[in-house]
C-alpha cells in the first residue's frame, strides 16, 4: 500500500532540500469546487504529488482545495499535466512565484480541513457560485486610476506592512474570518463605488468579494491570482507595478520582492527594514522585522532576554520552554505600537528566567 503520510523527522528533510542540486520551483494555486469525500480526495493527491518529487502544504476541504508548493522544475509539467486530469482542476492557474530560490519547503503535508480558508460564514444562502469579477493587472492599475475605486487589502498586519498597493484600505483585524464583516461595514454607504478585493495568491480576495456581493455591494473585483500573479504579469508586459514593497509569502522564504520600495521598518531599532524572521529562540519565535545589524546585535532573536536563552546550553532551553504556549506569535495589527508584543515575550522569558 502507497505510504499517506511523511514518516521521515522534519529536519533530516530539510538537510535533504539543502543538498539537493537539481532545481525547484515554487507555486501557489487554489480551486473553490465540491468535493464529496475531502479523506479519499487527500490520500489521492498526497500519493501523486509525493511521486513527483512535491514538497509544501495542501489543504483539503469540501469547497475545495489550497496549495503552497515546491516541485522539481523538471517534473513542472508532469504536475500541471496531473491537476490538468482532474476535471475541476482543469485549466487551473497556477502561480509562479517571483523571487525563488527553490528553496520554500521541505517536507510534503496535504490536509484535511473544514474549509481551505476558515471565514466564519454560517449563513447558508452564501455562495461561492456568485463572486466578484477578475481583474488582471493591467485592469487593476486602470481602476486604481479612477476616483470612485476603493482597494481592500485582505491580508493580515504583518503582509501589508511591508508591502500593498498605493492606498489600499488595511482591514484592522489578524484573522481573516474577523475581517470579512469589518470590510462590509467599512464600506456601507459606499454600495455603488467600485470595490477591488486583493491578497497574497487570490483565495481569500475571492471569497471576500463574493461575501461583499451577498452582503449588497454591486461593482465588486478581485486580483485574479493575488499579488504573485500580478507581478508576474507587470513583470511581463513592462507595465508600472501600483504594488510597493515586499509580498510576504508563507514558506521558508517570508517574502518576494515586487519593487526596491523598503516601506517597513525594523522593529528593534526603526530603521528602515522589511526582512521578516522568527525568533532564534525555540521558546519564543516571534515573526517579527530585523534589519541586518540588529539580526547581528542580538543573533537573530528579537530581545536581549532571547538572545540569553539562545545561549544556553539546549537541555537548559529545553527546561525553559516547558510549559510555554507560544500560540500564534505575530504582531497584533490592532495596536499602534508593536513594542508592546515585544515586551510581553520577554516578561515571559524572563519570567522563566
Amino acid at each position: 500500500m502507497p505510504e499517506l503520510y511523511n514518516r521521515i523527522s522534519s529536519e533530516e528533510l530539510k538537510q535533504r532540500m539543502l543538498q539537493e542540486t537539481e532545481p525547484r520551483t515554487t507555486i501557489s494555486f487554489y480551486q473553490y469546487f465540491p468535493i464529496e469525500d475531502a479523506k479519499v480526495f487527500r490520500d489521492f493527491l498526497y500519493i501523486q504529488l509525493n511521486e513527483l518529487g512535491v514538497f509544501g502544504r495542501v489543504y483539503v476541504a469540501n469547497e475545495g482545495i489550497n496549495a503552497q508548493i515546491s516541485v522539481p522544475t523538471n517534473h513542472y509539467e508532469a504536475l500541471k499535466s496531473f491537476l490538468y486530469s482532474i476535471p475541476a482542476l482543469d485549466g487551473l492557474r497556477l502561480n509562479v512565484a517571483v523571487d525563488d530560490d527553490g528553496k520554500s519547503f521541505w517536507v510534503l503535508k496535504v490536509k484535511v480541513r473544514e474549509k481551505v480558508v476558515a471565514d466564519g460564514i454560517t449563513d447558508p444562502d452564501f455562495s461561492m457560485e456568485n463572486k466578484g469579477r477578475y481583474v488582471n493587472a493591467a485592469q487593476m492599475n486602470e481602476l486604481l486610476g479612477m476616483e470612485d475605486t476603493v482597494v481592500i487589502d485582505m491580508r493580515n498586519h504583518y503582509e501589508y506592512e511591508v508591502g500593498h498597493f498605493k492606498n489600499a484600505l488595511e482591514i484592522p483585524s489578524d484573522t481573516f474570518r474577523e475581517q470579512l464583516p469589518m470590510a462590509a461595514d467599512m464600506m456601507k454607504g459606499k454600495e455603488d463605488k467600485n470595490i477591488i478585493m486583493y491578497c497574497t495568491g487570490g483565495i481569500r480576495c475571492e471569497k471576500a468579494s463574493a461575501y461583499m456581493l451577498h452582503k449588497g455591494f454591486k461593482n465588486v473585483f478581485h486580483l485574479e491570482g493575488g499579488i504573485i500573479n500580478y507581478a508576474q504579469q507587470i513583470k511581463k508586459q513592462g507595465l508600472t507595478s501600483a504594488f510597493i514593497g515586499k509580498n510576504f509569502v508563507f514558506d521558508n522564504r517570508l517574502g518576494e520582492r515586487i519593487t526596491d520600495d523598503v516601506i517597513a521598518q525594523c522593529h528593534q531599532c526603526g530603521q528602515p527594514a522589511d526582512t521578516h524572521t522568527n525568533c532564534k529562540n525555540d521558546g519564543c519565535h516571534l515573526l517579527f522585522i530585523q534589519c541586518e545589524t540588529c539580526a547581528n546585535t542580538y543573533d537573530g532573536c528579537c530581545s536581549e532576554a532571547c538572545q540569553e536563552v539562545y545561549h544556553l546550553p539546549e537541555e537548559e532551553q529545553k527546561a525553559l520552554r516547558a510549559g510555554i504556549d507560544k500560540g500564534n506569535q505575530v504582531f497584533n495589527k490592532a495596536k499602534a505600537r508593536l513594542r508592546p508584543r515585544l515586551d510581553e515575550v520577554n516578561n515571559i522569558t524572563l519570567t522563566k528566567l
